[in-house]
């Protein structure tokens, strides 16, 4: 083996280990995006929820407000 030909595969084995090194990282960058894809869902669902619990809890009030109305109607009678 000459000087070029171990010259030759030591670049060669320096780009299948720099190849390998971008693989490991895609992978693991496609593990973090799915995570944030995954939180993003979650955060969009706790929005919708938190919205419901408002309307929930403001037709609650009102409710409460017109119980406590006929409350003191049947009072007046």
């Amino acid at each position: 083996m000459g000087m070029s030909e171990l010259v030759s595969t030591s670049a060669l084995v320096l780009i299948g280990v720099i190849l390998l090194v971008l693989l490991m990282q895609y992978l693991r960058l496609r593990e973090i995006w799915r995570f944030v894809a995954g939180c993003r869902t979650a955060t969009r669902w706790a929005k919708i929820r938190e919205m419901e619990n408002r309307e929930l809890k403001r037709a609650l009030r009102a409710e409460r407000a017109r119980v406590q109305e006929l409350k003191l109607r049947l009072e007046l009678s």
